[in-house]
């Protein structure tokens, strides 16, 4: 009996061992991921640690890390097995950052923030929503489509929906633990909020789409020709690796890079630019990197996505993380409730006027929802598309900002519809064309 004992104790350590090994040089972003998302997640969007371990870090791979949370310093660490610790700092204004061996803790600016307050209902100010019936809407059959996106909790993992038409809240749900006030990380669809700065920098005259990308590096070779537009495009055929699933150009950049802008700047050319199209959230780094550029200052810089957008139509809840450097992580790191989310969605609903002032031309508008060749119709600059019919049952004038794991804002102009869903799931697992077919069909 003892002998069988140490044979099975001894197994066990041979497949750790062996675990180990295979997997050692994910552990550093293993336990960074946990670090950060547990950081974000406890002290941005005031989550309990043990909903958080019991949903979002629950994963394969993921689960293998141990964290502890400092509630008196704001930070969280995370390891495997006691390997390579990593930790996640929460710095006032900024959210939470990974941090380095060479870190050490300094004053830091933050951004001025203006908080929208007015006498109006939502989306246009933050006093309760109206509650009126709207003629033709079938509401009885409404809350039947938000049923079935919450049926299956285990597979759908549906966490919020808001359906907003004409600029009204027609209903929303939130799952346990999550309410109208819990800010969601929005992942890519931050790229769309990053996208729509630069639609605002093009209405005031301040830069065009069309002016090539001024990297230093560049202006020696053939990189010379890339233009912010083939960045907002994903078509600028420089070298990238967008894979999660191991040590890649996007995991390196996101857990373990100091300044997440550089990345992209430093990378190939593969071809000339629109010879490929190739998804790049260092793309999207290295654009908001280059928003410096329009700026006197780095206090400038970090108010203008507040003072140009995120205040101006009173997302007050919205944060956008910074990396270690002091730039925006434009790719991924957006903060936000269900509700500012959805005024997202009705800015661009409502053609880039917000209560009178606009804030881009509706031009914009038809160029982030000009399909980009190479994407199959399916992407624009910065926002994915309809446009061949991915979703069937579904108008091909929809467009939206989409996020890891199921984090969407729907725009369908056709139907005066914004269509904001957050969770855990994404296709297969969660049909997104039955889904928006469904709440289609309550709508006149």
């Amino acid at each position: 009996m003892k002998k069988k004992v140490i044979s099975i104790i001894t197994l066990i350590f041979l497949a750790l061992a062996v675990l180990i090994l295979t997997q050692y040089s994910k552990l550093n972003i293993i336990s960074g991921y946990t670090a950060k998302y547990m950081a974000s997640a406890v002290f941005v969007a005031d989550r309990s640690v043990g909903s958080l371990e019991e949903q979002d870090t629950n994963v394969p791979l993921i689960k293998m890390a141990e964290a502890e949370i400092d509630v008196l310093d704001r930070e969280a660490s995370a390891d495997v097995f006691g390997l390579l610790e990593r930790t996640a700092i929460c710095r006032d204004g900024l959210g939470c950052v990974l941090i380095n061996e060479d870190y050490e803790p300094e004053p830091y600016l933050r951004p001025n923030r203006n908080r929208l307050e007015n006498d109006l209902p939502f989306p246009f100010g933050n006093l309760d929503p109206d509650t009126k019936t709207l003629e033709g809407v079938d509401y009885a059959k409404l809350e039947v489509a938000l049923d079935s996106a919450f049926t299956r909790p285990d597979e759908q993992k549906t966490r919020t929906v808001l359906v907003l038409y004409k600029n009204e809240i027609l209903t929303e749900r939130y799952a346990d633990g999550f309410s109208e006030e819990t800010p969601i990380l929005g992942w890519s669809m931050t790229k769309s909020i990053l996208a729509t700065l630069y639609g605002i920098l093009q209405y005031k005259g301040q830069l065009k789409v069309e002016t090539p990308a001024p990297v230093p590096g560049w202006q020696v070779d053939g990189r010379a020709r890339i233009t912010y537009n083939h960045l907002l495009r994903m078509q600028s055929s420089l070298e990238w690796d967008e894979d999660y699933t191991k040590i890649s150009d996007v995991t390196r950049m996101l857990f373990m890079e100091t300044d997440m802008s550089e990345m992209q700047a430093e990378k190939e050319a593969i071809g000339y630019p629109t010879q490929f199209w190739n998804y790049s959230s260092g793309t999207s780094n290295l654009l908001s990197g280059l928003l410096h550029d329009q700026f006197a200052n780095y206090q400038e810089y970090l108010d203008f996505p507040y003072a140009a957008l995120i205040d101006k139509i009173g997302m007050n809840s919205m944060l956008i993380e910074t990396d270690l450097a002091g730039n925006f992580v434009g790719s991924s790191y957006a903060w936000a409730n269900t509700r500012d989310w959805a005024k997202f969605g009705a800015l661009y609903l409502n053609k880039g006027v917000w209560n009178g002032e606009r804030l881009f031309n509706e031009e914009w508008i038809d160029y982030i929802t000009t399909p980009t060749e190479g994407s199959d119709g399916t992407y624009g600059a910065h926002f994915w598309l309809n446009a061949e019919g991915k979703y069937p049952d579904v108008p091909a004038d929809l467009y939206s900002a989409n996020g890891y794991q199921g984090q969407y804002v729907f725009i369908i102009p056709s139907k005066d519809l914004v269509i904001v869903r957050t969770g855990l799931a994404e296709p297969p697992e969660f049909d997104i064309n039955s889904f928006l077919q469904n709440i289609i069909d309550c709508i006149p």
